[in-house]
């Protein structure tokens, strides 16, 4: 079985990056996590990735000029490594439609997209009443968080949920659904 030379790309602790690596250590697994990326030297997730046996790598947008800096050099790092796929995982970063036309890349994001787009998925839903919650990992398309949905997992919202109750919640179904949509994503390119 060929498995697709995947980049996850962080920006803090690394929760769902670590569920990926997990899950790529099993043989039949149809990615092999090949680098860990962060935007942030102080990402914890680059410490786990390292823990776990798997190159890391910081690129800071500041200390090469920005953006568009940052994703030429995130472009190069990516093709030297012959990288196939993209995992965004808590990265806090937008992406050019440029790098998005370049490389094929999920997201994982907070909320049952299309609704909740951006920040705060959490808050917003409990303002608005909202029955059930969730988490979707997604194609990365130039606009936010409005790429083909690869898969969903729906969370119910409780009585006396706060943002950070409910996001706890999700984030625990984050970590199935993520390597899960990676290797239907992995058998749709192979």
């Amino acid at each position: 079985m060929r498995r697709i030379e995947t980049a996850i790309l962080i920006s803090g602790r690394g929760s769902n990056m670590a569920a990926l690596i997990e899950a790529a250590r099993a043989p039949d697994y149809p990615a092999r996590i090949r680098v860990v990326i962060a935007d942030r030297t102080d990402a914890g997730g680059l410490a786990l990735a390292d823990a776990a046996g798997v190159e890391t790598l910081t690129i800071a947008p500041k200390a090469v000029g920005g953006r568009p800096g940052f994703e030429a050099a995130l472009d190069a790092a990516l093709t030297a490594r012959a990288v196939e796929l993209i995992c965004l995982a808590g990265f806090m970063r937008i992406l050019s439609a440029d790098f998005v036309g370049r490389w094929r890349a999920l997201n994982i994001h907070p909320s049952l997209l299309p609704a909740y787009k951006g920040l705060n998925t959490h808050a917003r839903a409990l303002a608005d009443g909202a029955r059930e919650h969730g988490a979707t990992v997604h194609w990365v398309a130039p606009e936010l968080d409005s790429g083909e949905i690869v898969a969903q997992a729906r969370v119910p919202v409780l009585p006396g949920d706060d943002p950070e109750r409910l996001a706890q919640r999700v984030l625990e179904a984050e970590h199935a659904l993520y390597p899960a949509a990676l290797r239907a994503a992995c058998r749709r390119l192979a």
